[in-house]
C-alpha cells in the first residue's frame, strides 16, 4: 500500500512538513508495511519557502535588505546551490505585515528590498527562481525592485524618478543598458493566484490600494501614475504587458516580472507541486491525504489541498482531506474532489489549545492511524471476499 500525504501548513501551529510527518506516524503505526511518502504543500503565499526549502533540502540564506519603507531588516530565502535554485517570498522584503496598520501607505512604499534579495542570489550563483509575490505592502509596478538590479528609470529632467508607489507617474524614460547581464541567463517561475490587470477598475490600485492604505482620493492619481508607467514601459520593451492577466498582481510588481525579466506566472499551488514532483507520487498511489488547517469554502477556490484532489481523481486515486476545523460548506465544495473530509479533532477543545504544535502533532498521529486502519480494513475484507468467491 502506497500512501502519499501533502497537507498544508496548519497556520500558527505547525508548517506542512511538520503535518505530514506527524500523520505518517500514525499511518506507519496502523500499517507497518505501508509505503508512506510525505510531499510539503503551499499556495504561493506566506510559507510557500518553507515548504519547498523542507520538502527540497535546502538551505536557508539570510541577508539585509529595504523594507518597504526604505529601513533596512534581515530577511531568508532558500538557497539550493547544485540546482542554482533560489526559493523567495516577496513579502519577506516588502510583505503588509511588515507595516503596522496605521503606517500603510502604497503610494510611499517600494520593492527596492525584492531586487536586492534577487541580487544577493545572483551573486552566490543562482539562475533559477520561484518567487512568490502574495502579500504586498507596495504599488510601484516593480520600479524599486528594477532599480536595485540596474534599470534606470528617468524623470522629465532625465533624473532618476525614485522607487515608490507615487514615483511611478515622474517616469518619462526607462534605460535597460544597466540591467544585471546575468539576469538574460535566468529563468523566473512566480507564484500568483492574481489575474487582475495592472489599471482600472480591476486593477491592483482599486481593488488592492485601499488595504494597503491609499486613501480613496488618491486612487485614481495612483491609478494615473500606473498607466504612465506601462506606457513607458511597453516603450522601452517593445510590448504591452499591462493588460496581460496578473500584471497588476502586487502593487504591479507582476508587470515588471514579465516584461523585464521575462517570468512564467503560475498558480502557486500548481507551481509548487510541479516543483516537488507531486502528481508523479500520486500517480502510483493507493491513498491520497491532503487538507490544511481550516477546509472551508475557500479551500475549493485553486489552494493547494484542492490542487492535490484533483490530482488524484486524474489517477482515480482515492483522496481525503482533513483539517483542523472542517466548515458545513466546504463539505458541499470539496464533494466532487474528495472522497471523505475529516476534522482532526477528537475533543472539546479552544482554538489556543487545538493550536499548541505538540497537541496538534498528537491529534494528527491519531487521526492518520484511524483512518488507515479504516482503509486498511475494507482492503482486507475486500481481499477475504475475493478469495471466498473463487
Amino acid at each position: 500500500m502506497k500512501i502519499v500525504i501533502s497537507i498544508d501548513s496548519f497556520k500558527g501551529s505547525l508548517t506542512s512538513m511538520e503535518a505530514g510527518e506527524a500523520f505518517r506516524d500514525g499511518s506507519i503505526k496502523a500499517a507497518p508495511d505501508a509505503d508512506v511518502v510525505v510531499k510539503p504543500l503551499a499556495d504561493g503565499g506566506e510559507g510557500t519557502a518553507e515548504a519547498l526549502v523542507e520538502g527540497m533540502g535546502g538551505v536557508w540564506i539570510r541577508t539585509e535588505v529595504s523594507g518597504p519603507q526604505k529601513e533596512r531588516r534581515e530577511i531568508s530565502y532558500g538557497w539550493f546551490p547544485e540546482n542554482r535554485l533560489a526559493v523567495m517570498e516577496m513579502a519577506a522584503a516588502a510583505g503588509l505585515t511588515l507595516l503596522p496598520e496605521g503606517e500603510r501607505n502604497a503610494l510611499y512604499t517600494t520593492t527596492y528590498g525584492v531586487g536586492e534579495m534577487i541580487r544577493d542570489a545572483l551573486e552566490r550563483g543562482a539562475r533559477q527562481f520561484l518567487l512568490g509575490i502574495g502579500g504586498s505592502a507596495t504599488n510601484d509596478c516593480g520600479l524599486g525592485m528594477m532599480t536595485a538590479l540596474g534599470i534606470k528609470f528617468l524623470d522629465a529632467g532625465g533624473k532618476e524618478a525614485g522607487i515608490t508607489g507615487e514615483d511611478t507617474g515622474r517616469v518619462r524614460k526607462i534605460d535597460c543598458s544597466g540591467l544585471i547581464p546575468q539576469l538574460r541567463e535566468c529563468r523566473f517561475q512566480v507564484a500568483c493566484d492574481v489575474t487582475n490587470v495592472l489599471c482600472g477598475s480591476q486593477g491592483a490600485t482599486y481593488v488592492y490600494g485601499p488595504q494597503k492604505g491609499i486613501p480613496s482620493d488618491q486612487l485614481s492619481f495612483m491609478d494615473d501614475c500606473h498607466k504612465n508607467f506601462a506606457r513607458c514601459t511597453e516603450e522601452a520593451v517593445g510590448e504591452d504587458f499591462s493588460c496581460r492577466p496578473g500584471a497588476g498582481a502586487a502593487g504591479g510588481l507582476g508587470l515588471s516580472l514579465m516584461a523585464f525579466l521575462g517570468a512564467e506566472l503560475l498558480p502557486g499551488a500548481e507551481l509548487v507541486m510541479r516543483t516537488l514532483g507531486i502528481e508523479k507520487e500520486i500517480a502510483g498511489a493507493d491513498l491520497v491525504i491532503t487538507g490544511e488547517g481550516r477546509i472551508d469554502g475557500q479551500t475549493s477556490m485553486g489552494k493547494g489541498p484542492m490542487g492535490i484532489a484533483r490530482i488524484a481523481r486524474k489517477y482515480r486515486v482515492p483522496v481525503i482531506g482533513i483539517g483542523g476545523s472542517v466548515t458545513k460548506e466546504a463539505e458541499t465544495a470539496m464533494e466532487p474532489e474528495m472522497d471523505a473530509l475529516f476534522s482532526v479533532l477528537r475533543e472539546p477543545l479552544t482554538l489556543k489549545e487545538a493550536m499548541e504544535p505538540e497537541r496538534a502533532k498528537e491529534n494528527l498521529r491519531r487521526t492518520g492511524e484511524q483512518i488507515v486502519r479504516m482503509v486498511r480494513t475494507f482492503e482486507n475484507g475486500s481481499r477475504r471476499r475475493s478469495e471466498i468467491t473463487k
